[in-house]
């Protein structure tokens, strides 16, 4: 295989915080890579060391020479007055930079280079560019070309950036976090158009399973280091867990070993000669060993949720309108004690205004909602991720609760609790400002999830989450004794944690649908391929209509009008034509003159074409 990229001895490190000590890996034409690594420990430094937009500390980064490269970053800029098909132009790629030395060359008298440029355009499918931007950004449901960029969303910001890599087609892709803000139907298609061609890929994604769809080997970064998995994440699970007993067991042995070697440093420290100088130097390089942390899964975390009663919610009749766009439209439904709904539907259809209403921070036009009253919420939201800056980490968390309830008498401190969410008692007491976008959304997790709530209410909990985290969060969820209603678009995570979903269909049309997502999906394709076939049965059961001479179409009052009309046109631009073509062969023309009248002719000639064309569309009309 083709080398593509070559990392060697790649470290970086802020401050005293090393992210990762002297790493090396590569990639290949035709490999498809997903880096795994919890939030903070360096996966976004890492695309972008590789991308050229940070630096680092010691190493080489070599790319194969011309390699087209593109990158979608994870919170991407444009200027706010551009449009959204002028983004899509704006950060610079070889294809762009190509187009505009083609739009200047042709500004430039004698058009020097034009020959090797029209080479060049063509082998790089730069004439379709427009139409290839236009095209995947309407996949990606971005579909105002000219709305201006400080008019969207972040999520909608981030469509527009994937578009902007795809397009260009590059030889290898990195992406972090190329899922976010897509619904379903977008991630489903972005999996097929990653897996067409011989595409050279390196992607951080929560989303398990397209990474399994997409990626067939995973790295994953660990305690400064990387480790390479030739397999998809089922199998990444599984030989990481044989990496991390083989691992403890090298720990153990060590330590048991170095308790020995630290009496013989310190029963002969005078009694060294030459010869024991190599078991010192060993005692070192075994202490290093012996001093790592062991992995720790033994903690499992059983919460006590708040004691909730047998009513939680009714809803009765609610209707919720915002102008034309339906949200509800008299739906009613009773929430049982323990349920975990998850919640799916389009960008736009109403869900998270859903959430909000059984909240009360949005209220309904008509209808009545019901909340029990030992009812408690726990409510994550996408607005909610405030934190005072120059808090540590643990007093944010301490300031809600010092302790949290795991019944039978047991408790967690804010301090375990922490650490159970994968923070280090360093990070702890480090001060918010320092924490990655990652660890700000688990430090929120933890806020909402220490107050004790018996309801929780997750709106897209899995976005900028580690899937570290999300397992964590997974088991969490699964030994709730509450309820829940999860709003996400990760299919994995809604798999794992929910009985039955929502599916918010757009304009008020919500169904309830007993499984979790995979089973909708498999009777959702069923049922399209079912309505295909009945379709198709109802087409060739059709008898075939013959048509007589008299009964064709008639034209309308406002099509004879058309017709008469471009009849007086057609006139008209014949004797112009003839007069400038007599007018040409007369020899009395002035040179402006004769200008003038040789640039009238051919878009005579045009307007004769279009006008007779649709003269002879109608005529064939009438019949």
């Amino acid at each position: 295989m083709v080398a593509y990229l070559q990392v060697e001895e790649l470290t970086k490190s802020f401050g005293d915080l090393v992210l990762f000590d002297r790493i090396s890996f590569g990639i290949a034409q035709g490999q498809r890579v997903g880096l795994i690594a919890k939030n903070g420990t360096g996966k976004t430094t890492l695309l972008n060391i590789l991308a050229g937009r940070e630096g680092y500390d010691a190493g080489r980064i070599t790319y194969r020479r011309d390699l087209r490269v593109g990158y979608l970053e994870q919170s991407p800029r444009y200027p706010e007055h551009l449009t959204v098909l002028e983004a899509c132009f704006y950060h610079g790629n070889s294809v762009v930079d190509l187009i505009r030395e083609y739009e200047q060359c042709m500004e430039t008298e004698g058009n020097p280079g034009l020959q090797d440029l029209l080479e060049r355009m063509e082998h790089a499918k730069a004439w379709d560019y427009e139409r290839r931007a236009k095209q995947i950004l309407s996949q990606l449901k971005v579909r105002d070309f000219d709305q201006p960029v400080g008019q969207l969303s972040g999520g909608q910001l981030k469509r527009v950036a994937l578009a902007n890599v795809l397009i260009t087609e590059p030889d290898l892709l990195i992406l972090d976090e190329p899922t976010n803000h897509l619904d379903l139907d977008m991630t489903e298609w972005l999996e097929g158009y990653l897996g067409q061609g011989n595409l050279s890929l390196l992607m951080v994604t929560h989303d398990r399973y397209f990474l399994d769809r997409v990626c067939s080997e995973i790295l994953e970064l660990d305690r400064q280091g990387v480790y390479a998995y030739k397999g998809n994440y089922a199998y990444y699970l599984q030989k990481r867990q044989e990496r991390i007993e083989a691992t403890n067991a090298e720990i153990a042995r060590a330590n048991n070993l170095y308790r020995t070697e630290l009496e013989w440093m310190r029963r002969m420290p005078q009694a060294r000669g030459h010869k024991a100088r190599y078991r010192e130097e060993a005692f070192y390089e075994l202490e290093k060993v012996a001093k790592q942390r062991l992995y720790d899964n033994s903690v499992k975390l059983d919460v006590k949720a708040a004691y909730i009663g047998s009513k939680i919610f009714e809803a009765d009749h609610l209707c919720k309108r915002f102008g034309d766009l339906t949200i509800l439209d008299n739906f009613s439904y009773v929430f049982s004690r323990y349920e975990k709904m998850g919640i799916v539907g389009d960008n736009g259809t109403g869900k998270s205004t859903f959430l909000k209403l059984l909240l009360g921070l949005e209220h309904p036009d008509s209808g009545k909602l019901d909340i029990g009253e030992t009812v408690r919420f726990g409510y994550y939201s996408q607005e909610g991720l405030q934190f005072d800056e120059q808090m540590k980490v643990i007093d944010v968390v301490a300031d809600i609760a010092e302790v949290i309830e795991l019944g039978d008498g047991r408790r967690l401190t804010a301090s375990q609790f922490l650490q159970h969410f994968l923070f280090s008692p360093e990070t702890q007491h480090s001060y918010v400002y320092k924490l990655s976008g990652g660890e700000r959304r688990r430090l929120y997790l933890c806020t909402v999830l220490m107050r004790n709530p018996n309801f929780l209410v997750l709106d897209e909990p899995t976005n900028d989450l580690d899937i570290v985290t999300l397992q964590v969060l997974e088991e969490y969820l699964q030994a709730f004794k509450g309820c829940v209603i999860v709003v996400s678009h990760d299919r994995y995570f809604m798999d794992k944690v929910v009985d039955h979903l929502l599916v918010f269909r757009g304009q008020g049309d919500i169904r309830d649908f007993p499984g979790n997502y995979s089973d909708y999906r498999d009777w959702k394709q069923v049922k399209e391929e079912h309505d295909r076939q009945e379709v198709k049965v109802r087409e060739e059961k059709k008898p075939a209509v013959r048509v007589r001479t008299n009964d064709r179409r008639r034209l309308t009052f406002k099509e004879r009008r058309e017709m008469e009309q471009l009849e007086q046109d057609i006139a008209a631009l014949e004797a112009e034509k003839k007069q400038i073509e007599d007018a040409l062969c007369s020899g009395t023309l002035s040179v402006d003159e004769l200008t003038e009248k040789s640039k009238r002719l051919p878009l005579l000639d045009d307007e004769l074409d279009e006008k007779s064309m649709r003269w002879l569309e109608l005529s064939e009309v009438e019949g």
